[in-house]
């Protein structure tokens, strides 16, 4: 009885493929057309017809479309598959996206703390210098802002920068502290002379490796990121050949033209020609696995000295241990400087003390400002952990979207391009541009140029997350970082009373070339906006904050 019953259902099915019968009059293919949006209802013919001018329909029974519908009905079939698309990869895209907000809002709120630190150390340690290092703490951060944006900063020189400004502060207000007013002319002197004798020993190159190390693996980690959007953006408007185009019009709405509005094609069928639709976005399945797994690797060498929450909120300690230094080494300073510069001009002190405004004393030591979420490595470990969800993304995308959205579920009847039967006869083939040479269904000349290129940069940044040097730069440029003192000692102290203008035994040597650009950070700019102007602000309330919203 069961079989009877399937035999009467297919042949049913059958019946209605093989003529529209009068009754309808294509009522239910305007229905659908109308519905749909997909043109005006004035295309339509009022009963079926021949279908000698179809050029994709084409059936030897009597039909409800013309050659303007067959029109309309592939642009519906493209728009259709481009949303899917899009919906697809919706998920995706948002975690991603969300976490590049998540890791630049961290970002400045640490740097908001390692400032406040800084700031605090000198109010707290060395309170007569304190206005006059605030400048030269603001300019310091503001660097290490713009270097982790991407601008092509020497990190050597706007740390060295900074101490060379220290210099002169530490020395009029703890190293030769009985006078105060010292000339400009003297303490300009005294300033030229930090990088030849050296006052703070090898706590400024310290620095500089620390903060190359973990700025560079920061600001990459970000880079990554934007490029896997980008990579999202570009497979969601994949422009369709001319013969998938066709193709998904046979697969999609031609059988609408036979009346069948209901119907869904065939697993087998719908697997092949969404796998030669999509057969250049298959290829980037390899280097996408990758792209997750070196993204994995990045964050694993993610600590110590390329750890950034570590290194900045570090900063101020390093600070504190280098102006301790100058001051241990406070004798052989006072003679190099009275030797080099001479005796300084000044006025008789009137107080050594100078008073401070509100703002800048209210501020904490230990401040409450932490990065959101927690720490950056439990944020990048929870990002990687749903990352890896999406593994295998590309290459399970055709099969995926037949399986979800496409194609029929029903055992008893599908479309098969032509007409409605029990099942798919022909070779399903597999994925990518070398398999589709067998697809019964969709023609493949080659592939697509524009997802080449995205599978190029997906190349060049996979190197880079690996730590592999890159002979040409592409549209990520090369970053170069040397090799520094890993275990954390300060190399390169000096006791020469003659100066240090040579390299030391200890010296490191750092360089930090050809940084990104700024461009492949475009949302961050905001980060070093608000950080830059905001150091007229009364920063009682901030220490609370932590950090300011990203709008829009």
């Amino acid at each position: 009885m069961d079989a009877l019953w399937v035999r009467c259902v297919f042949l049913l099915a059958c019946c209605c493929a093989s003529g529209l019968g009068s009754a309808n009059k294509c009522d239910e293919v305007r229905k659908v057309f109308q519905l749909r949006q997909i043109g005006p209802s004035h295309l339509l013919p009022s009963n079926p017809r021949p279908g000698s001018d179809l050029q994709v329909c084409v059936s030897k029974n009597s039909t409800c479309c013309t050659k303007k519908m067959e029109e309309r009905y592939q642009v519906a079939a493209r728009r259709d598959i481009q949303n899917l698309l899009q919906t697809s990869s919706s998920s995706l895209k948002f975690l991603i996206a969300r976490n590049v907000a998540a890791f630049q809002e961290s970002f400045e709120a640490l740097l908001w703390q390692a400032e406040n630190y800084t700031t605090t150390l000198f109010q707290d340690l060395y309170h007569s210098m304190a206005d006059q290092a605030a400048g030269p703490v603001r300019e310091l951060f503001t660097d290490i802002s713009l270097f982790l944006l991407g601008s092509e900063f020497s990190v050597d020189e706007l740390v060295q920068r900074f101490f060379d400004a220290l210099f002169p502060l530490v020395y009029d207000h703890l190293i030769s502290p009985s006078l105060s007013g010292v000339s400009l002319g003297h303490a300009e002197c005294v300033r030229s002379l930090s990088r030849s004798v050296r006052p703070f020993g090898g706590v400024p190159g310290h620095l500089a490796d620390q903060i190359a190390r973990s700025g560079v693996s920061g600001k990459l980690l970000l880079q990554a990121l934007h490029l896997g959007i980008e990579v999202i953006n570009t497979t969601d408007h994949l422009q369709l050949s001319r013969e998938c185009r066709r193709a998904l019009l046979k697969m999609h709405y031609c059988p609408h033209c036979q009346g069948l509005t209901q119907s869904k094609p065939c697993m087998g069928y719908c697997i092949n020609v969404m796998r030669g639709c999509l057969a250049s976005m298959a290829e980037i399945d390899i280097h996408w696995r990758e792209f997750v797994r070196s993204l994995e690797g990045l964050s694993a060498r993610m600590h110590g000295p390329q750890d950034l929450e570590q290194v900045l909120l570090g900063i101020h300690r390093l600070v504190r241990d280098a102006v301790r230094h100058a001051q241990e080494n406070g004798p052989r300073l006072s003679a190099q400087v009275y030797k080099l510069c001479g005796p300084p001009s000044r006025k008789p002190a009137q107080s050594v003390s100078i008073q401070h405004s509100s703002s800048r004393e209210s501020i904490p030591l230990k401040a409450s400002v932490r990065a959101p979420g927690g720490s950056l490595a439990n944020r990048r470990k929870d990002f990687l952990s749903s990352l890896r969800l999406y593994l295998t993304y590309y290459g399970g995308l055709a099969d995926q979207l037949c399986a979800s959205d496409l194609a029929s579920n029903d055992a008893l009847s599908c479309w098969n391009g032509t007409e409605i039967v029990k099942s798919y006869t022909l070779r399903v083939v597999g994925n990518g541009i070398k398999a589709q040479i067998a697809n019964p269904e969709v023609k493949v000349k080659g592939a697509d140029p524009v997802i080449n290129q995205i599978i190029d940069k997906l190349k060049h940044i996979n190197q880079l997350l690996q730590g592999k040097s890159i002979p040409k730069l592409g549209s990520l440029d090369q970053i170069e970082t040397g090799s520094g003192d890993a275990e954390g000692r300060y190399s390169g102290d000096c006791d020469d009373e003659d100066g240090c203008a040579g390299s030391g035994a200890g010296e490191v040597k750092r360089k930090v070339s050809r940084v990104s650009k700024c461009k492949s950070l475009p949302s961050v700019t905001l980060l070093l906006i608000r950080h830059h102007t905001s150091t007229n602000i009364n920063l009682t309330n901030k220490s609370n904050k932590g950090f300011i919203k990203q709008t829009d």
